[in-house]
């Protein structure tokens, strides 16, 4: 895990790069601030490292010429298109019940503004502590949105280790409606077809993949299948369409799309308990 930075600033935003350095140690990230004459494309091609950087929209990752945040603001068309009837996740969620989900594998945060944006009550779980505060500063600038507001309130942000968060909630006999899991890294799959299918990853996410290396099961989401059935009534797993089963589990039933599909495994246990 990445435990120290760059951190680049323009000396108008030196405040808050300062601001967002303290917050970062805190949670076990030594940053190194510069501040340079002028924080535009061409520097971020000249210094092509994995970095951070600040200006006036707030705390990105940099790589490679790239700049990237969760940006949620940017989500608000996707959802004012999006209803429970044109959702396939709100469908495999049943997101028509307004649930309790815990979504055990954050990214970028989507698909949870859209969960809890169709009514769902979303705990948002992020070990990384950089991909963390960029989560965090995401939904601190949504909550000033007018659309965006009341959809962030249903969003809970917490800072710990998904199977350790999962394995407590079963401790302590919590169960919730819903489980979500999207894993980093589906393309691990020994699926012929799926590797040929897969299409070039998003620039968001090959910067995601510099910050978050695979390094080992960890990072395939197996683990935590098991342990989200312990607590939830429904799991549901995000994949590629042509991707293996999560943990080589066969699925109680399966939502179809073009590009992906959604694994639903259901705890009858649960639900009658």
């Amino acid at each position: 895990m990445v435990s120290e930075l760059r951190l680049y600033t323009e000396a108008e935003w030196l405040t808050q790069a300062q601001h967002y350095s303290a917050v970062l140690l805190s949670r076990g990230v030594q940053t190194c601030i510069e501040t340079v004459e002028k924080l535009n494309a061409r520097f971020l091609r000249l210094n092509p490292e994995l970095a951070l950087c600040v200006d006036a929209e707030g705390l990105w990752l940099c790589a490679n010429g790239m700049k990237m945040q969760p940006d949620w603001k940017a989500e608000v068309g996707r959802l004012k298109r999006a209803s429970l009837k044109s959702e396939m996740i709100a469908r495999a969620c049943n997101l028509s019940e307004k649930p309790s989900l815990i979504d055990a594998t954050a990214g970028l945060g989507h698909d949870s503004l859209l969960m809890a944006h169709l009514g769902a009550q979303v705990t948002l779980l992020e070990r990384h502590p950089i991909l963390f505060t960029l989560l965090e500063d995401a939904k601190r600038q949504a909550a000033d949105d007018p659309f965006l507001a009341s959809v962030v309130a249903r969003i809970q942000l917490v800072f710990t280790d998904s199977a350790d968060y999962l394995r407590n909630c079963a401790a302590q006999g919590k169960v919730v409606d819903v489980v979500y899991l999207d894993p980093m890294f589906p393309q691990r799959d020994q699926h012929q077809q799926a590797q040929k299918k897969q299409a070039q990853v998003k620039k968001q996410m090959q910067l995601l993949h510099l910050l978050l290396p695979e390094d080992g099961e960890m990072d395939l989401g197996d683990h935590l299948l098991g342990l989200a059935q312990q607590i939830a009534k429904r799991v549901v797993v995000k994949r590629p369409r042509l991707a293996v089963f999560l943990a080589g589990q066969e699925t109680t039933h399966q939502w179809q799309g073009d590009a992906c599909r959604f694994d639903a495994y259901f705890q009858a246990n649960l639900n009658n308990g």
